[in-house]
């Protein structure tokens, strides 16, 4: 590609496009992976912010996945009828919920997971010169933890 047609801004963009493009592209098979379950792309992503050791505060919830507590309280009560989530009581302060996965959920998180990072057909008909390329350059766009 020309550097000097656009600049480093416009390849940027480019490859934003393409990557986007092909995650919309392959969303039909997680979205299957999620109607087998009877889940949302939303509860998906809240099974993901869960743990089963741990609660979370469902204000804190509220605040990770960018939607008020009521929204948050509608998700986590979708997950306990489901068997996936349930609220504990904070040690110390009975007035704050935690929301913790159950052993349901800590299952079906992990199965979910799994068929998550199984690669699509077209990843899996690269090159492995070219996927160990790619696995370096996204390598490098992981936020430090």
């Amino acid at each position: 590609m020309n550097t000097a047609r656009g600049g480093k801004a416009a390849l940027a963009k480019r490859a934003w496009q393409l990557m986007f493009d092909y995650l919309m592209y392959t969303r039909p098979a997680r979205d299957r992976s999620l109607e087998s379950r009877g889940l949302t792309p939303n509860d998906a992503r809240a099974l993901s912010s869960l743990n089963r050791d741990e609660g979370r505060p469902i204000g804190k919830l509220a605040r990770a996945w960018g939607c008020d507590p009521s929204n948050a309280t509608f998700i986590i009560r979708r997950l306990e009828q489901g068997g996936l989530a349930e609220r504990r009581t904070m040690p110390g302060d009975g007035r704050v919920k935690l929301v913790a996965l159950t052993a349901r959920g800590e299952k079906v998180r992990k199965e979910l997971l799994a068929e998550f990072h199984e690669p699509p057909p077209e990843l899996l008909a690269l090159a492995s010169s070219d996927l160990e390329a790619l696995a370096e350059i996204l390598k490098q766009l992981r936020p430090a933890k």
